[in-house]
């Protein structure tokens, strides 16, 4: 499959000769998307022959960008683990070969200006293979999880990034780095984090990207981690015009930014929100805005050129908002809309038969009411849906259009 693939890969990146100079063939956002997402590696899971594949790419990406290899094995670092049984359980990095254990790669990459800090940028590349764990697909047969937001975009971002950053902004130095591991648990910026293969103290900030490849209509891009240092959310306010930002002050999140905010760097994670083909087959190149792609990537160099002379970063500690979440043992079977900011939660997404769609709700419904209990955004949402058992019914109220309409709910 490996000779398959990079044949494909060649094809991709043919040098040609200008003036007697051997010139890269420039790679647009698409094409990466485009390698990384095709069928023919098989979603990319953890230890793969897919993953693999895609970790040669990149690594040659790199190469081809002049970037130096920061691995322990050329731009590699593996680590093999054993999956956890219990999710509160640390995952054990120092088994011996064997069954049941699973070797992830991360793919590091340096450009090193000589300067006293660095600046990692970095996007997991891992997916959930033919649906491991964590697939949301309920499918009688096996299919691929392409995952072409989740999270090729992110990988295409950052090289995209390195691209720009080759040829600018020389304050800091830069490790660009794709994560495996990431749909297991932070595994491969975990192990990273524990392993570096740079003086960590030396780490000015992280840049996490972590499905940017749906920017909607509204133009709405969250950014999280403002709070992890002072300066950043001034900064990612005034270098802004052309998005609608929804901002959020934890370093702590279901990406690989938690991973450096737990060892004190300051963070910044990009995310474009979620959809219904997360974690599903449906996550398809075809589905991607590009262009949204582009300029969220310009609006990332903007900030790093921005804080270019700014120093060290001193880093903050923010609250953990997920420790505030109630704990729940029912749901409506919806997607919610994490970057609407407006009254009530707005459902993007509903599953099949789940109590939502059988009460008839739809995408685009905005939920005020759940119960007794005023919905008014995403916390009071949870903490009304967390007084529900199985079994139990209620009333839903919910905006459409410039109706409101009620309807009975099972849970």
């Amino acid at each position: 499959m490996k000779n398959i693939l990079f044949v494909f890969f060649l094809m991709l990146f043919v040098a040609c000769k200008t003036n007697s100079e051997e010139k890269i063939k420039p790679v647009t956002i698409k094409e990466d998307v485009s390698f990384l997402a095709d069928d023919k590696l098989e979603g990319r899971q953890t230890g793969s022959d897919g993953e693999k594949a895609a970790a040669d790419y990149i690594a040659s990406r790199f190469e081809n960008l002049g970037l130096e290899a920061k691995g322990t094995e050329g731009y590699f670092q593996t680590f093999t683990f054993k999956p956890k049984t219990d999710p509160h359980q640390e995952v054990n990095y120092t088994v011996k070969d064997g069954d049941s254990t699973i070797t992830g790669t991360n793919v590091i990459a340096f450009l090193d200006n000589k300067a006293d800090n660095t600046i990692i940028i970095g996007a997991h590349y891992d997916h959930l293979g033919y649906g491991a764990e964590g697939s949301l697909f309920r499918g009688e047969s096996q299919e691929i999880h392409n995952g072409a937001d989740d999270n090729a975009s992110g990988v295409a971002v950052l090289l995209n990034l390195a691209e720009k950053l080759k040829e600018n902004n020389t304050g800091n130095n830069y490790l660009f780095m794709t994560f495996s591991g990431e749909e297991m648990g932070l595994l491969g910026s975990n192990y990273f984090t524990k392993n570096p293969t740079i003086n960590l103290s030396k780490a000015n900030y992280m840049l996490n990207m972590d499905m940017v490849g749906r920017l909607k209509q509204d133009s709405t891009l969250a950014v999280y981690g403002v709070g992890t240092s002072p300066i950043l959310k001034q900064v990612v306010k005034a270098n802004n015009s052309k998005f609608k930002i929804i901002e959020n002050e934890s370093g702590v999140g279901p990406s690989d930014h938690t991973s450096f905010y737990n060892s004190d760097i300051p963070v910044l994670h990009f995310f474009t929100g979620q959809h219904e083909d997360y974690h599903k087959p449906g996550d398809d190149i075809e589905k991607l805005n590009y262009e949204g792609m582009e300029t969220i990537s310009s609006y990332i160099f903007d900030i790093i050129s921005d804080l270019d002379d700014n120093g060290k970063l001193p880093f903050r500690k923010t609250k953990n908002e997920s420790e505030d979440v109630p704990r729940f043992k029912v749901g409506l079977g919806v997607i919610p809309d994490y970057l609407y900011d407006g009254k009530g939660m707005r459902i993007d997404g509903v599953s099949e038969d789940k109590p939502a769609q059988k009460a008839g709700l739809q995408k685009g419904d905005i939920v005020v009411k759940l119960g007794d209990s005023l919905v008014t955004d995403m916390m009071s949402y949870m903490r009304a849906l967390s007084t529900f058992d199985t079994g139990d019914k209620t009333k839903v109220t919910v905006k459409r259009g410039d109706d409101e309409v009620e309807t009975e709910i099972e849970f």
